[in-house]
C-alpha cells in the first residue's frame, strides 16, 4: 500500500476538492491512498487531513481588511511621510548646507538607501499581510525588531501629539482682530520684550521678540518652571488642545483603515492646497526672492564638509518615515497584487518633492522678514519648532488681514500632525493586534485603550516644564533606536530571510522580480549605509539642551534608558526564541513555512549559496 499526502490543488484530477462551507475556511489536504488489488485493479480511498500550521496563513488572507480604494493608501503613506520637519527642518538644512548644492548628497542619499529601504518595507507588510512584529515569521529570531519599532511609534506618539495641540492652541488663538504676539504689552510678557523694530536690540541675547515671548512664556508658561525637575501641573488649555487631538485620533483609527483611508482625503491634500496658498502670497512680498535666492543659491564648496552629508544622509533616514513599523502596516492591508514597486517611487518621490517645495514657502516669508526689519537672513532662519511658532506667525502677522492667514497656517500645520500621528499610532495597533490574535475582536477597545495611555504620559509635556520633558522625548525617543532598528530590519531580510527569496516573494505578488539595482542595495549598500550613520549617531551625540538650560545627569541616563529600551528588544526577543525553540539554531532563523524541512536537514541558510548569491 503507497500513501501520499497532496495538497486539494493538486489532486482536481483525482478527486473532487471540497468546497468550503465559509470563507474562513483553511487549506485542506487530502490523504490519498493507493491499495493495488491482485486483479491489477486499482482503488482510491480519500479523507480530509487537518491543515498544518504552515498553512493557516490563507485564512489569514481572507479575514484581513484591505483599503477601499487604492488612493486611501496612497494618501496615507504621502500623509504619514510629509510631515511637519518637512517644513521645518529640510528648508533651513538646504539654505545652511551650501543651498541647492545640498541636493547632491540628499538625491543620492535617497537613491542608494531612502527608496530601497521604502520599497523592502511596502514590500515587507504587503506580502506577509501583517504588522511590524508579525512579519518576522519569515525569520523568527529577528522578531525583536518589530517590537523595537512599535516602541518607538509609541514613544514618539507621546511628544508628536503635544505639536499638534500646540498648533491647535494657536489656531485657537488666531480668531481675533489682532494676534495675541503682536506686541510686548501682554500680562505674560517680560521687560527684555522688544519689538522688531528697535532694530540696536534686535542682536541682544538677552532681548526676545513678542512671538518668541509668546510662544514661551504665553503659551508654554517656561518662566514657571525651573527646569525639569520642576515640572508643576498639566495647564488646562494645553490639556484641553490635547484631548481634542486624542479624540481626533480615536475616532480617525477606531474602525481601522476603513475609516482612517477617508480621513487621509483631507488630512493629506490640505497642506499642498495651503501651501500654494502661502506661496503666491509670500512671492508678492517685499524680499521675497532674495529670501528664495538664498535659500537656491549654490556652494558646492560645502560638499567638501562631511557634516553636510551626514545632515543630508541623516534628513533622509527620518524624512521618509522608515523604520516606524507605519509603511508595514499601511502596506499589510494592500491586496496582495498591488503594484508595491510604483507606489514606492511615486510616495518616496512626491516626499522629497513635498520638502523642496515648502522651501519655497518657507524662504519667501524669511526674506519678507528680513527686509522688513533691515536684519541679516541669518537672524531670522532656523529650523524646529521656533520656525514654525515664532518666526512664520511673526511674519504673518505683519500682513494685511493677518488673522485669516494665521487660521490658514495653522489648520495646515494641524493637518499636517494629524495623518503623521495617525501612522505612528498605526503602527502600534497594527502591530500588537496581529501579534496578538484576541485583540482582533476588540479594536475598538485596544485603540481607546492606547490613545488614553497616550494621553496620560503626554501630560507630562503641557505642565510649565513640559517644554523640557518634549526636548528630552524628542533627543532620545527616534535617534539612534530608529537607525539601529532599520540597520537590523535589513539585515534580517536580505541576509538571513535571503536577498533572493524576497525578491521571489515580490514577483509573485507583481508579477515582476526586482531588478539587480535593488538586490545589490538590499544587500550591500543601504546595511552599509545604516551601519555608517548609527556609528555616526554615536559619535556624534550631544547631550540635549533647551536654549541656556542643561539637563541633568540623571536626566539624561533617563533618556538613555528610553532610547536602549526599545533597541533591547532584538536580543532579549533573540535570546528568548532560542530558549524556547527545540533546540535548533535553524528553527529560529527559517521561516516558519519551512520549519518542516529543517525536520529533513535542509537549512537554506546552512548553504553557502544562500549567503552569496544576489
Amino acid at each position: 500500500m503507497l500513501t501520499e499526502r497532496v495538497p486539494v490543488s493538486l489532486m482536481s484530477s483525482v478527486v473532487a476538492p471540497e468546497k468550503p462551507t465559509s470563507n474562513t475556511m483553511g487549506p485542506k489536504e487530502v490523504e490519498l491512498i493507493l491499495v493495488k488489488e491482485q486483479n491489477g485493479v486499482q482503488f482510491t480511498s480519500t479523507t480530509l487531513v487537518n491543515p498544518t500550521a504552515s498553512q493557516t496563513n490563507t485564512s489569514v488572507e481572507e479575514e484581513r481588511e484591505t483599503w477601499g480604494k487604492k488612493i486611501d493608501f496612497l494618501l496615507s503613506v504621502i500623509g504619514f511621510a510629509v510631515d511637519l520637519a518637512n517644513v521645518w527642518r529640510f528648508p533651513y538644512l538646504c539654505y545652511k548646507n551650501g543651498g541647492g548644492a545640498f541636493l547632491v548628497p540628499y538625491l543620492f542619499f535617497m537613491v542608494i538607501a531612502g527608496m530601497p529601504l521604502f520599497y523592502m518595507e511596502l514590500a515587507l507588510g504587503q506580502y506577509n499581510r501583517e504588522g511590524a512584529a508579525g512579519v518576522w515569521k519569515i525569520c523568527p529570531i529577528f522578531k525583536g525588531v518589530g517590537f523595537t519599532v512599535i516602541l518607538i511609534s509609541l514613544y514618539v506618539g507621546f511628544y508628536y501629539n503635544v505639536i499638534i495641540s500646540w498648533a491647535l492652541f494657536y489656531l485657537f488663538s488666531s480668531f481675533t482682530s489682532e494676534l495675541p504676539w503682536v506686541h510686548c504689552n501682554n500680562t505674560w510678557n517680560s521687560p527684555n520684550c522688544s519689538d522688531w523694530a528697535d532694530n540696536s536690540s534686535v542682536s541682544d541675547i538677552y532681548k526676545a521678540t513678542p512671538a518668541q515671548e509668546y510662544f514661551e512664556r504665553g503659551v508654554l508658561h517656561i518662566q514657571d518652571s525651573n527646569g525639569i525637575d520642576d515640572l508643576g501641573r498639566p495647564r488646562w488649555q494645553l490639556t484641553s488642545c490635547l484631548a481634542v487631538v486624542i479624540v481626533l485620533l480615536y475616532f480617525s483609527l477606531w474602525k481601522g483603515v476603513k475609516t482612517s483611508g477617508k480621513v487621509v482625503w483631507i488630512t493629506a491634500t490640505m497642506p499642498y492646497v495651503v501651501l500654494t496658498v502661502l506661496l503666491l502670497r509670500g512671492v508678492t512680498l517685499p524680499g521675497a526672492i532674495d529670501g528664495i535666492k538664498a535659500y537656491l543659491s549654490v556652494d558646492f564648496l560645502r560638499l567638501c564638509d562631511a557634516k553636510v552629508w551626514i545632515e543630508a544622509a541623516t534628513q533622509i533616514c527620518f524624512s521618509l518615515g522608515v523604520g516606524f513599523g507605519v509603511l508595514i502596516a499601511f502596506s499589510s492591508y494592500n491586496k496582495f497584487s498591488n503594484n508595491c514597486y510604483r507606489d514606492a517611487i511615486i510616495t518616496s518621490s512626491i516626499n522629497s518633492l513635498t520638502s523642496f517645495f515648502s522651501g519655497f514657502v518657507v524662504f519667501s516669508f524669511l526674506g519678507y522678514m528680513s527686509h522688513k526689519h533691515d536684519v541679516a537672513l541669518d537672524k531670522v532662519a532656523r529650523d524646529g519648532a521656533g520656525l514654525v511658532f515664532v518666526i512664520y506667525p511673526e511674519a504673518i502677522a505683519t500682513l494685511p488681514g493677518s488673522s485669516v492667514w494665521a487660521v490658514i497656517f495653522f489648520i495646515m500645520l494641524l493637518s499636517l500632525g494629524i495623518d503623521s500621528a495617525m501612522g505612528g499610532m498605526e503602527s502600534v495597533i497594527t502591530g500588537l493586534i496581529d501579534e496578538f490574535k484576541f485583540l482582533h475582536k476588540h479594536r475598538e477597545v485596544f485603540t481607546l485603550f492606547i490613545v488614553i495611555a497616550t494621553f496620560l504620559i503626554s501630560l507630562f509635556c503641557v505642565t510649565n516644564g513640559g517644554m523640557y520633558v518634549f526636548t528630552l522625548l524628542d533627543h532620545f525617543a527616534a535617534g539612534t533606536s530608529i537607525l539601529f532598528g532599520v540597520l537590523i530590519e535589513a539585515i534580517g531580510i536580505a541576509w538571513f530571510y535571503g536577498v533572493d527569496r524576497f525578491s521571489d516573494d515580490i514577483e509573485e505578488m507583481i508579477g515582476q522580480r526586482p531588478g539587480r539595482y535593488w538586490r545589490l542595495c538590499w544587500k550591500f549598500v543601504s546595511p552599509c549605509f545604516l551601519l555608517f550613520m548609527v556609528v555616526v549617531s554615536f559619535a556624534t551625540f550631544n547631550p540635549p539642551n533647551y536654549g541656556s538650560y542643561m539637563f541633568p545627569p540623571w536626566a539624561n541616563m533617563v533618556g538613555w534608558c528610553l532610547a536602549i529600551s526599545s533597541m533591547t528588544m532584538v536580543p532579549l526577543y533573540a535570546i528568548y526564541k532560542l530558549c524556547t525553540l527545540p533546540g535548533k539554531l535553524a528553527y529560529a532563523i527559517t521561516p516558519e513555512t519551512e520549519h518542516h524541512l529543517v525536520d529533513n536537514g535542509e537549512v537554506r541558510q546552512f548553504t553557502l549559496h544562500h549567503w552569496l548569491v544576489v
